[in-house]
């Protein structure tokens, strides 16, 4: 029988493996609309640009990078956990960084690696689980986890595993969902019923996590947390952008 992970009163119920089967094949079946900014993953793409802007800032007063230089993440060494069809590797190369993408879904694979050979970007793609590629004991000085944790079997695994990945005094950048009313009444009664921007079922409630309940992990792995951003969306410009209010969307930065 397949492992899930829920929550109940704040509390995670433990289970091995980061993979959620399901998770992996109802996002596999969606794989081909990746780069279609108005197929199934519209909202990715409408998030996409403030997602950029959030990582590009942090790493810059991170590293203590130039922000005029037209790559200004050169040579570091970004790895995007749950990359999907590539949405954030690209632009990231495009910034300077070295990115290597890894996604527990082969499909997606597939469809980051040939747009970019399609764009002429060289980007290291692998189909794989965290605790898979861990093996491979290669480090990175930016670990990069976008709406993803919401969907793993196993939160204190993925997470502890992730920052074995890390460098020394690396950093882990991540965004998810708040389990609160207004996040259920936006996220899934609007975004999948209302306005259809996501497939019904994209989501499941009980797996959004607080900032806490993320917090609580990550310090348990001696990660430091520097910045909680959240996410609004204007509907008269149809834009997002950053906002203090996380209870629905949220950034979170944190250094090792």
């Amino acid at each position: 029988m397949k492992k899930k992970i829920f929550h109940f009163d704040g509390q995670s119920q433990v289970l091995s493996g980061t993979i959620d089967h399901e998770e992996v094949e109802k996002f596999s079946s969606m794989a081909e609309s990746w780069w279609d900014p108005k197929g199934s993953f519209a909202p990715l793409h409408k998030i996409n640009p403030i997602r950029i802007a959030f990582l590009r800032d942090q790493l810059i007063h991170k590293f203590k990078l130039d922000p005029s230089h037209p790559q200004p993440l050169k040579d570091l060494k970004i790895l995007d956990i749950g990359c999907g069809g590539g949405l954030l590797c690209e632009p990231l190369t495009r910034l300077g960084a070295y990115v290597t993408g890894i996604d527990a879904s082969p499909k997606n694979i597939s469809i980051a690696t040939q747009h970019a050979e399609n764009n002429k970007l060289s980007i290291r793609y692998y189909a794989t689980s965290v605790e898979e590629f861990v093996k491979n004991n290669e480090k990175f000085d930016v670990i990069v986890a976008m709406e993803i944790v919401e969907h793993v079997a196993n939160l204190d695994l993925f997470l502890s595993t992730t920052v074995k990945l890390m460098e020394n005094k690396g950093c882990l950048a991540l965004s998810t969902l708040n389990r609160t009313v207004k996040s259920f009444l936006y996220a899934i009664i609007g975004a999948e019923y209302i306005l259809q921007w996501l497939p019904k079922g994209t989501h499941d409630w009980q797996k959004f996590l607080t900032p806490a309940e993320l917090i609580r992990i990550l310090e348990k792995n001696k990660l430091s947390i520097t910045t909680i951003k959240g996410m609004s969306y204007n509907p008269f410009q149809t834009m997002w952008s950053l906002s203090s209010d996380i209870k629905v969307n949220y950034f979170l930065f944190a250094e090792a």
